[in-house]
């Protein structure tokens, strides 16, 4: 059979649609550049409200997965930023409100008082909402003359799925029926705001050929007011107010004890690398005041390139992951780490004391002391040497996600102030600083600085069912070295 021959029976244009579809007279270009503006914006506004959300929220698990999510919205932001860029757009007009009612809702969910309107309007008004109109911008444009727009749309679905299955999953954990009914009428609010904006973005233009625009909102019932009347502001008629200080649900208890110093224990050769495995997945749950401390960073930052907020949300993300990491290592050793004290005051301190920009000289100074070799790769070493499989793996990865940081750093902090010396300088002065004001939390009744580690390594060596080091089990850091030792922590 001739090649030409066998070459019609295979998939035609280069197999991304049909002859059929690739006729579809779709969107023009600058149809596709509007819709492309509201889905940016809807992305730029989840990634702003994630952020503002993961200091103050306790639920560990949602502070997490804000983290994640709200990395996933900046990089698909990002994407759909170049696209229009190549769509001859300039200027890019990226900043603009594409309609009052997509503002209206966002500020809405900004300022919900609790994580039960915050995920019920996130993950049950404005996801839905993002993917309704994604699934219909593929469902009207030219697969083929359009191709690139649709790559990037398919993959921002891929990830807005896995937000939506998320969100499901947190509305049934913490929306029960009294609470969902209380916030009927905000929730109608959130839908109605929808409807408009759905309604004026496609009036007098292509419709959704998947559905009708009222597909995302088809629990709305039918009213007889006016736009002006459903529009009112509830939540957001009080402007939304960062809220800087950490919070930590029940699971953390004793917050402020630093009673246990990990580095002292991880530089001690004394101590086994098996056994210092323990400190190396409570240094890593401990990371979880990070994202905490780096929200504050993005979310009182203003005016810098996107691309800061995208490399900044990746480094938050990173560092939540991280506190994953530690979390499932405890896990593994068949321990329960809220037995333990999980330090915040690292984070609690940095966003009372400094301004942003101070933070991020705190931040890059600690990450940029993690570089030689007796900073993350030592913890690889550790991780390698003690046998534990999983901790030499975790800190495989840390290492090269704390390489990244540094970079991130050298671009968005070092660059400013032209030369890395100086750079270091100021951000040695400014944990100086830190350290220096440190409150004595023992003396204001609000730490007693308990020793918890002989407990968790007992429960540690039994898991390994192996008898406890003697001079490990009496280490302790007592409250003076540990204020001497906090530049290190």
């Amino acid at each position: 059979m001739a090649a030409e021959t066998r070459g019609k029976s295979l998939p035609p244009l280069a197999g991304l649609c049909s002859f059929a579809e690739a006729q579809r007279t779709g969107l023009s270009v600058a149809d596709c550049v509007a819709w492309i503006k509201r889905h940016h914006y809807l992305l730029v506004r989840l990634h702003e409200i994630f952020t503002a959300r993961i200091t103050a929220e306790p639920v560990y698990e949602l502070k997490t997965a804000f983290s994640l999510h709200a990395y996933l919205c900046a990089e698909q932001a990002t994407q759909f930023r170049q696209r229009v860029s190549e769509l001859r757009e300039p200027p890019l007009g990226l900043e603009a409100v594409p309609h009052p009612a997509w503002k209206l809702l966002c500020d809405e969910v900004l300022a919900a008082p609790t994580h039960v309107e915050l995920t019920l309007g996130l993950y049950e008004v404005i996801v839905p909402a993002l993917i309704e109109s994604l699934q219909a911008y593929l469902a009207t444009t030219n697969p083929l003359a359009d191709a690139p727009t649709v790559r990037i749309t398919r993959c921002c679905l891929f990830e807005l799925n896995d937000l939506a299955n998320f969100g499901r999953q947190a509305v049934e954990c913490l929306v029960d029926p009294p609470a969902r009914e209380r916030r009927i009428l905000w929730l109608q609010l959130l839908k109605n705001c929808v409807l408009q904006a759905f309604t004026a973005s496609f009036a007098g233009g292509p419709l959704p050929a998947s559905s009708n625009p009222e597909a995302a909102v088809a629990t709305v019932t039918e009213s007889t007011v006016t736009e002006s009347e459903l529009l009112q502001p509830q939540f957001s008629a009080t402007p939304f107010q960062y809220d800087p200080v950490p919070q930590r649900d029940s699971r953390f208890q004793d917050s402020f004890n630093a009673g246990v110093n990990p580095e002292a224990f991880l530089y001690d050769k004394r101590f086994s690398a098996r056994d210092k495995t323990v400190m190396l997945f409570y240094k890593r749950l401990r990371e979880i005041d990070v994202p905490e401390m780096m929200a504050s960073i993005l979310h009182q930052t203003r005016g810098k390139p996107w691309k800061y907020y995208r490399d900044m949300s990746r480094q938050l993300w990173d560092e939540a992951r991280h506190a994953m990491l530690g979390e499932v290592g405890f896990i593994s050793l068949g321990l329960d780490w809220s037995k333990i004290p999980i330090n915040f005051t690292w984070s609690r301190n940095l966003n009372a004391q400094f301004e942003p920009w101070e933070r991020h000289a705190v931040l890059f100074f600690i990450e940029q002391g993690l570089m030689p070799r007796t900073g993350k790769r030592y913890e690889w070493e550790v991780g390698l040497d003690s046998g534990v499989t999983l901790a030499g793996l975790f800190q495989d990865f840390d290492w090269a996600d704390e390489v990244l940081h540094a970079q991130i750093g050298r671009e968005w902090y070092v660059k400013e102030f032209g030369d890395l010396n100086a750079a270091m300088a100021y951000g040695d002065r400014c944990w100086s600083q830190v350290l220096s004001r440190w409150r004595t939390d023992r003396d204001e009744g609000l730490t007693e600085h308990r020793n918890w580690w002989p407990e968790i390594y007992r429960a540690a060596c039994e898991h390994w069912g192996v008898s406890p080091d003697p001079q490990a089990l009496a280490f302790h850091t007592t409250y003076e070295a540990v204020r001497a030792d906090l530049k290190e922590i």
